[in-house]
């Protein structure tokens, strides 16, 4: 059994609009030294798949830095391996896409002319570790038409953008499609990856442009509920979902939890994959001290660090103090600097004696290159 994987890197950037000005939502740096895509390349490798199409949008440059050939990923290779799909939408207006359907349909000569029985497709806004192959015969031994993933999770708060949610039934069959940013409590929650046989879903494309199609989520899972054979794959194991910048923010300080950390970085044969960096380890100087935090390599601490998760390359000063904070790469926080529940973006630059502090909810956010 072949399985071919598509990637969406820009569906959901307007949900953390302060993080994707200068990137896309799959090149995000999460957890000290990766990105959002590390999660989906690596759960695709993990689970046998070798060939992998990205489908960009814009803003794409970092991304396709971090990705380069795919050799990081085992994805180098002559036949398959990672391909870069163009960001445009049918042919018929050759405008660039407006939603996953419109993405899908630019990428059909792609999925045609590929050879894989099987296609599973996922976006850039779950951190988790899940292997394909499991969801994959799932899906055959219930002869289904679509298969996809949910996770049984309390819905505190209403969301800035549509939530969907499935009801099934004690066979996991899908009886109905939610769609809302309203939703709240206990609901199974879609993770926004789906598995279904490269043929139907070719099909599904066909018929989309026949019948005027504008929405994957509204006319083809919604709408077509009672119609066709859609199975909810119930994951079980940690994820985050990523749709504000405070649901950012605590999933990196879900990092710190080491139960939570080691359900996400040690299930053995499932590695999380990441561009290399050659850094020196991080150094203590001058007093400097951490505490409950998360630290890459390449950094230069000569204040306090505590709670907190520090990327590649961050210099924090003698007499500053980090806490409960996220510092992206080669970030300076100068001398007696104070900073509280900050999300400091890369190569930011906080001067002497700065005092800076947010709160769980709404962390102050610094952006990239912005000197305080």
């Amino acid at each position: 059994m072949k399985i071919l994987g598509i990637v969406f890197s820009n569906i959901h950037d307007k949900a953390i609009a302060e993080l994707t000005h200068h990137r896309s939502q799959g090149s995000v740096p999460f957890g000290g030294r990766y990105r959002m895509v590390d999660f989906v390349l690596s759960n695709m490798v993990n689970s046998g798949v070798t060939k992998v199409g990205v489908i960009t949008k814009n803003k794409y440059q970092s991304l396709m830095d971090h990705i380069g050939s795919g050799k990081h990923w085992d994805l180098s290779r002559k036949n398959g391996g990672v391909i870069f799909l163009p960001p445009y939408g049918a042919e018929e207006n050759n405008l660039l896409y407006n939603n996953r359907l419109e993405a899908l349909k630019g990428a059909l000569g792609f999925l045609k002319h590929s050879t894989e029985d099987y296609v599973v497709m996922s976006d850039c806004d779950a951190v988790c570790v899940m292997d394909y192959n499991e969801v994959a015969e799932r899906h055959i031994a219930r002869n289904a038409d679509i298969t996809v993933v949910s996770s049984r999770a309390e819905l505190f708060t209403e969301s800035g953008f549509a939530r969907i949610v499935f009801e099934t039934d004690g066979s996991s069959r899908v009886q109905r499609v939610d769609i809302s940013p309203k939703l709240k409590g206990m609901r199974n929650l879609y993770l926004n990856v789906i598995f279904l046989s490269r043929a139907f879903l070719i099909r599904l494309l066909e018929e989309a442009s026949v019948f005027g199609y504008s929405s994957f989520s509204r006319d083809i899972l919604k709408n077509n509920a009672k119609n066709y054979k859609i199975y909810a794959y119930d994951y079980t194991g940690y994820h985050a979902v990523i749709e504000s910048l405070e649901t950012y923010y605590r999933s990196n300080m879900d990092l710190l939890v080491k139960e939570k950390r080691d359900m996400l970085f040690k299930r053995k044969g499932f590695p999380i994959y990441t561009k290399v960096r050659d850094s020196a380890p991080t150094r203590f100087s001058g007093g400097g001290r951490a505490g409950n935090s998360l630290i890459a390599d390449g950094c230069v601490i000569e204040g306090e660090a505590e709670n907190s998760v520090i990327f590649r390359g961050v210099k924090i000063g003698a007499g500053a103090r980090v806490k409960n904070s996220i510092l992206m790469q080669d970030a300076v926080i100068s001398r007696n600097a104070d900073l509280t529940c900050v999300i400091a973006d890369k190569n930011v630059f906080v001067k002497e004696k700065r005092v800076l502090a947010g709160c769980e909810s709404l962390p102050y956010y610094i952006s990239k290159n912005a000197i305080l």
